[in-house]
């Protein structure tokens, strides 16, 4: 049987911090008012002052997935990047980071928008395409900047937001175990959108709360359900639970109807915020820089977001 597994990590964010003050200073707020109804305490921003863009968190975290993972982007078959914030729309994201890594011009290149459920997707498409590709190596990464596509008048969504990008390599080879992945999507242009290119709308990101955290609730524990009957295994075999940090009260929700154990399901949502597809990534990398997740380990990834799309998977590290 061919499968993958997660050769290494990588993730970056960039260097301004905007605590929940510093947003108070913008929009009506507190830190109590966000801190208690979202978990989130601060989120970083692009400054473009100091060089930073969608372009180089993605391919700061994905340079950084190669090392740890010991592959060299000669060696990359597959390249992915999910996003909707991409600095161009195109040419791509994918496209970008090819040139920037110097990878092969047979790499197979290109974005995928599915929103917060961005990475897990990507992890699938790159494991069904892989046994087509000129390598066994797929850089799957994961970005947004979702600080160019705030209204900073609307305090219920723009305090939610932040900018990051993460990344993973997978390697495909004899023996190893797919992704159990699941995957879905409920048309709605409603409840979480942002309008297109020459819209006369601005492009802002527009969301209904409330509609949100019922799909989110609804979704994220039965995609965690589905992913563990498909891997024929039960919660306790999983050594980490990463969900899609949009909103904690989403998270504890998942974890008290599901039953899982809280400290397998860390999150990082205090000091990231909402990255969207870098969400999931990122929250990855940290955990396996702290040291809680390695080789041999399995970790259940979901993640939900506008189309309204969901995605789960569970990976194995080498």
């Amino acid at each position: 049987m061919m499968g993958v597994k997660i050769l290494g990590t990588g993730s970056a964010v960039p260097s301004r911090v905007m605590t929940n003050d510093d947003m108070a200073k913008i929009v009506e707020t507190s830190d109590e008012w966000i801190s208690t109804r979202t978990g989130i305490r601060s989120r970083r921003y692009c400054d473009a002052e100091v060089g930073e863009s969608h372009r180089t968190l993605v391919r700061d975290a994905a340079a950084r997935a190669l090392e740890a993972a010991g592959i060299e982007p000669a060696q990359v078959g597959v390249c992915l990047v999910a996003t909707f914030t991409a600095d161009t729309c195109t040419p791509s994201a994918a496209c970008l980071l090819q040139a920037d890594l110097g990878m092969p011009e047979d790499t197979l290149c290109f974005d995928l928008n599915a929103a917060c459920a961005g990475f897990v997707y990507g992890l699938h498409v790159a494991e069904c395409l892989l046994p087509g590709a000129a390598r066994p190596y797929a850089l799957v990464v994961g970005a947004d900047t979702l600080s160019r596509v705030m209204d900073f008048t609307d305090r219920t969504t723009c305090v939610l937001f932040g900018d990051g990008a993460g990344a993973a390599v997978l390697e495909r080879a004899e023996g190893y175990p797919e992704l159990h992945a699941v995957w879905g999507s409920r048309g709605d242009d409603t409840s979480l959108y942002a309008p297109g290119v020459g819209c006369d709308d601005p492009s802002y990101l527009h969301m209904d709360g409330r509609a949100v955290f019922r799909f989110a609730t609804e979704v994220m524990p039965r995609c965690t359900t589905e992913v563990l009957e498909r891997a024929g295994i039960s919660a306790d075999e999983v050594d980490r639970f990463v969900y899609h940090q949009a909103n904690k009260r989403i998270v504890d929700y998942s974890v008290k109807k599901l039953g899982l154990d809280p400290a397998k399901c860390e999150g990082n949502i205090d000091h990231t915020g909402n990255t969207s597809a870098g969400s999931v990534p990122i929250l990855l990398d940290e955990l396996v820089h702290a040291g809680k997740l390695g080789s041999g380990s399995r970790v259940l990834m979901a993640g939900f977001g506008a189309g309204l799309t969901w995605a789960g998977a569970l990976a194995e590290f080498a």
